[in-house]
């Protein structure tokens, strides 16, 4: 029971890499606060571990700190905190409106400073925590995904940013990078481009190493490693999780 006595929060807990998570945290002993933006299917997945279900639009700053105050008070400290909370809006530059940009970055890269800014402050006051902002290979650049490759790749200079700026309060800052997951995120790719998820599942696997497409709690895995104190000397680091190198 690694996470015994561990409040965590988890945005976009509600499905997909979040919800897995969250279950992982909760498996481990940890008292977990679920955030989506849709309050049903966060208070689903607590309801299953015995947790909180929070709705909160991560975007919204009175939101963020109303779902960290009550995280707070209901579970009594915050020492973990897991930024899954996304959208995609793919479309070519050409194609690609201000709000399809505007939605993007504000829930993942806005998202995640409002939720980091909100932690940290009982953080930085019990003198530990633990941060895990989830990043994407699209950093790296991925057509159709001007918005959100830049998102993705923001996070990881916040992220390296944030464990210089709170190393002394023993926080640990880190991002995990994830490849092709099976997710209602990469079935909606799918969709936008026409093809059959199945196949498309099929085409992403022979491009990956292991041959396999992730799973959540392939991902789910890695940030809980980074949430233990198994960890406590990785900090500022983002790891790759997309079955090679």
């Amino acid at each position: 029971m690694k996470f015994k006595d561990r409040v965590a929060l988890v945005t976009g807990g509600g499905r997909g890499i979040g919800a897995a998570t969250a279950r992982m945290l909760a498996a481990e002993g940890a008292r977990v606060a679920v955030s989506d933006l849709d309050e049903a299917p966060a208070r689903e997945v607590a309801g299953t571990i015995g947790g909180l279900g929070v709705a909160c639009d991560v975007s919204d700053r009175g939101s963020v700190e109303a779902m960290v105050e009550r995280t707070v008070a209901e579970l009594g400290r915050l020492d973990i905190l897991v930024t899954c909370a996304g959208i995609i809006r793919d479309n070519l530059i050409f194609k690609m409106t201000d709000e399809d940009w505007d939605a993007v970055i504000d829930t993942h890269l806005k998202g995640t400073f409002l939720c980091a800014r909100a932690a940290q402050k009982q953080m930085v006051e019990q003198k530990y925590g633990k941060m895990v902002f989830l990043s994407s290979t699209s950093a790296l650049g991925n057509r159709g995904q001007a918005n959100y490759s830049a998102a993705k790749a923001g996070l990881q200079g916040m992220a390296r940013t944030l464990a210089i700026e709170l190393g002394p309060f023993n926080v640990n800052v880190n991002t995990v990078a994830p490849g092709f997951v099976e997710t209602r995120m990469t079935r909606a790719t799918a969709e936008r481009m026409g093809m059959d998820y199945e196949t498309f599942k099929l085409g992403a696997a022979s491009q990956i190493p292991l041959r396999r497409v992730g799973q959540p709690e392939d991902i789910a895995s890695v940030i809980a490693f980074l949430c233990s104190d198994e960890s406590s000397f990785v900090s500022g680091q983002t790891i790759y999780v997309r079955g090679g190198p």
